[in-house]
């Protein structure tokens, strides 16, 4: 029977490494260490700790010659400013900056949210400064409330202009935000009875629920303040709003929710909607369905849905859609853990193919790769984000915040391959490329230029490994570090002869003492770059 009983006890090394894999972008052998020391609920408050970003605000310098700067907090017009685009990829730059240098559950969720309630930056979201609001907005929701989220949502500038509700008037109406509001965000279509009926709602649910968001449109100048988020939001234009009485499907009841012909009516009446969907146990299922697939595992079998997914969702109704208590009863849960597998084709450690932004945040991370700091080198750092999000998560099937669909990424929702999606012949040389790139400094993937930033292999081992001369303890130790389980006699051995190249096991501890004594790290370089390319392109690294 799956459980969702909190495990006791401390962590140890193997849930450490779980709990951080799965709940965050960033750890280092430091953390793992003190999370191993922890028990679930002092390491689910460190995680859950709302700390302040390393990077404050995304800065332009181009035009060389006169930099737009901090544009995004600048009072000209954002429509004002050249090279949108680009614009973008420096707001995403920032978010995956702040993400990589803190362990926190916080960047982890607001990636949830985007999924959620998808936009993409690349396909029609409006100016950078709108996609930045967005990016602030499910920040400031990913510790709290989902069904406020759901309301505030409506009001983003960047969603209005992607699911093209600042088109839907009353006397023109445009279905496609609310249908996507209630078949992907929201509480999902559910098996189809008939035509146009989805059981959870149906064709009348859509037009009606357009009607309710008929007049919400755009503020460009970024001039209304939401007084809950102090986030610019768009506005209510109270004559293209349609007026009528909305009345629902049997599958809310037949309920009729009042038409506002004020702002303040209008607002009354998106309020009164969001309550009626948020209302329904299918809304709080389809959310924890998500969060299980999110955190967990792709399956979800008849027991998972009984033990797990339906006191989730029980537990999600009575904290009133606030996110964070569902989430640490699912990650401190001894189903999350494996506790309660008996079967071992079950597992849940290390069973999900790694995202391409999770394995370079982990690289990035755990390594503690020397990348530029963007508050006072910003042209080094975005020359290696535009390898990391050109190059490496483009050809590894993840363009970042800029999935191909409203439905995102095919690994959250596309089955039955799910996270297998990430790895496929058309992703996978980009994922063994990766580790390459980082040990030359040059883009392997793409055209061999720099890509400002060198993994140090040598320095790391010197610094983090307590037995770096004996190679069996070598390979124990990284691997420990970097996979979600420990490896076997015979996997050991496998790494040990990448490492020495058919001598005999004092050949390596030869070298390193040579090493220490010289100064010159051209042997063991030459070695510990072999080991860890074998490492890190290993099945056992491609999984968490």
């Amino acid at each position: 029977m799956a459980s969702l009983l909190p495990i006791i006890g401390v962590l140890g090394l193997r849930k450490a490494k779980h709990l951080l894999r799965r709940a965050s972008f960033a750890y280092d052998k430091d953390i793992i260490n003190t999370f191993a020391a922890l028990n679930i609920n002092d390491a689910l408050d460190y995680l859950s700790f709302n700390r302040a970003n390393a990077w404050d605000e995304p800065y332009d310098p181009l035009p060389t010659d006169n930099p737009d700067a901090f544009w995004l907090s600048s009072s000209e017009l954002p429509n004002t400013f050249d090279g949108q685009g680009r614009k973008r990829r420096i707001v995403s730059s920032w978010w995956w900056y702040n993400a990589i240098h803190q362990t926190s559950l916080r960047h982890k969720l607001t990636f949830f949210l985007h999924t959620s309630f998808t936009v993409s930056k690349d396909g029609g979201t409006g100016t950078s400064t709108h996609f930045y609001d967005h990016l602030r907005l499910l920040d400031f929701y990913a510790y709290g409330n989902i069904k406020t989220l759901a309301k505030k949502i409506t009001f983003d500038n960047s969603m209005l202009i992607y699911l093209n509700n600042t088109t839907n008037n009353a006397n023109n109406p445009n279905e496609n935000y609310a249908r996507e509001f209630l078949e992907l965000f929201t509480i999902l279509k559910g098996p189809q009875i008939t035509e146009g009926n989805y059981t959870n709602y149906t064709e009348l649910d859509i037009q009606q629920a357009a009607k309710v968001f008929s007049g919400i449109k755009v503020q460009y100048d970024r001039s209304i303040i939401d007084p809950d988020t102090n986030l610019p939001k768009g506005r209510i234009a109270v004559g293209n709003h349609d007026t009528t009485n909305k009345t629902f499907s049997s599958a809310f009841d037949n309920q009729t929710i009042t038409g506002g012909n004020s702002e303040e009516t209008i607002i009354n009446e998106l309020d009164s909607f969001v309550e009626m969907i948020f209302e329904k146990e299918a809304t709080a299922k389809s959310f924890c369905r998500k969060l299980y697939r999110f955190y967990v595992k792709s399956e979800i079998t008849d027991e998972i849905e009984n033990d797990i997914i339906g006191p989730l969702a029980s537990k999600l109704i009575n904290n009133n859609y606030e996110l964070l208590p569902t989430v640490k009863t699912l990650l401190s849960s001894e189903h999350f853990f494996g506790n309660d597998i008996a079967n071992e084709t079950d597992k849940i450690i290390g069973s999900i193919v790694k995202s391409p932004l999770q394995m370079i945040s982990e690289i990035s991370s755990c390594f503690e790769l020397d990348i530029a700091n963007p508050s006072t080198n910003n042209i080094d750092f975005y020359r290696f984000f535009n390898f990391v999000h050109n190059n490496f998560l483009a050809s590894s099937g993840l363009i970042l915040f800029s999935p191909d669909s409203v439905a995102g990424y095919p690994a959250h929702y596309q089955e039955p391959d799910y996270d297998r999606h990430w790895f496929s012949s058309n992703t996978v040389l980009g994922r063994y490329k990766l580790i390459e790139s980082f040990i030359s400094g040059r883009n392997k993937i793409g055209n061999n230029g720099l890509i400002y930033v060198e993994l140090d292999i040598v320095n790391y081992v010197r610094d983090h490994i307590i037995n770096p001369s004996d190679a069996i303890s070598l390979v124990t130790e990284l691997s420990d570090l970097l996979y979600p389980e420990s490896i076997d006699a015979d996997r050991k051995n496998y790494f040990t002869e990448n490492l020495l190249e058919g001598f005999p096991s004092y050949y390596w501890t030869d070298a390193w003492s040579e090493y220490l004594s010289s100064n010159d790290d051209s042997v063991v370089k030459s070695r510990l770059e072999a080991l860890f390319t074998a490492l890190i392109n290993a099945t056992e690294f491609q999984l968490t």
